[in-house]
């Protein structure tokens, strides 16, 4: 059985993809005219009534205060470039990460206009929802995004209206380690497919079990080590490390991060870069 594999540019090992997701302040809220309060909480309660969650919303709200400075201080003294998955509203309510964003010279990339459920909208509904996104993300970076995450589910309309807004990748796909090209959603349009890897996700650390930031460390890097072989053995591959504001940006866990950082950077021939990039990358070497 043949591996995938893709050659990297300068004959890279492998390639990592840093994914820095923003979703503070645009997380549901009964103050946002939501039914309810936001349901992923490391407080660990969620209560079917249209109450305010306000301690929940505080913990939301570290990410921006006090998160988001950690990670763009280890992303800047490792020279790591990310892609932002950035709920557009976000950005509205702190554009604070938005100059952080354009100032490191990263990709944004689209996590939808807020941090719904995006798989409930009609076609109409949604294609207001992307339109509004992307205006919204060039207004507040001053780039557009090229590059689409859902909240956990995309709909049978989704990539049809990704390539007809101009997107070149989807990201909603766990299917591999390299990119492939979808040529069946509107034929004679292909899209970039370049899947994420929700196993590395730092929200391991907040799901039940949950990982402690040791153990999510060492995940990390046997994940890195596994592909950078491969890599070795002349079967490139990427990598992608999910990563959120108001989880690996507290206190005892920052650490792990930075811990990941040093172990890619004593590592020769590893391509660190943008999902866009990666895209961009595969389709001159792949071409549809």
């Amino acid at each position: 059985m043949q591996e995938e594999r893709i050659d990297w540019p300068n004959g890279a090992k492998m390639a990592l993809s840093v994914v820095v997701n923003v979703e503070e302040g645009s997380e549901m809220t009964v103050a946002r005219g939501d039914k309810g309060m936001e349901p992923v909480d490391e407080l660990g309660i969620h209560i079917r009534a249209p109450i305010r969650n306000y301690g929940n919303e505080s913990n939301y709200l570290y990410g921006i205060k006090a998160g988001a400075p950690r990670i763009v201080k280890l992303l800047r003294a490792y020279d790591i470039k990310a892609s932002w998955t950035v709920a557009a509203m976000s950005l509205e309510n702190h554009p604070e990460i938005a100059e952080a964003i354009a100032e490191l010279g990263h990709e944004p990339v689209s996590h939808g206009w807020r941090w719904v459920h995006q798989f409930k909208l009609d076609e109409d509904a949604e294609r207001e929802f992307i339109r509004k996104a992307v205006a919204s993300i060039e207004k507040t970076v001053g780039v557009r995004p090229y590059g689409w995450l859902s909240r956990y589910f995309h709909t049978d309309e989704t990539r049809r209206l990704l390539i007809g807004e101009g997107f070149a990748y989807h990201m909603d796909d766990y299917s591999g380690d390299v990119p492939y090209w979808d040529r069946e959603t509107v034929p004679g349009k292909p899209l970039v497919i370049v899947p994420y890897q929700l196993d590395n996700n730092d929200m391991k650390m907040w799901t039940d079990p949950a990982l402690t930031p040791h153990q999510w460390l060492d995940y990390a890097k046997a994940n890195f080590d596994q592909i950078y072989r491969e890599g070795e053995e002349g079967n490139a591959k990427m990598m992608s490390l999910g990563l959120h504001l108001r989880i690996i940006g507290r206190p005892g866990r920052i650490w792990a991060l930075e811990e990941f950082f040093k172990h890619v950077r004593a590592h020769s021939d590893v391509w660190v870069t943008t999902r866009h990039e990666i895209a961009q990358h595969f389709a001159q070497v792949e071409p549809a």
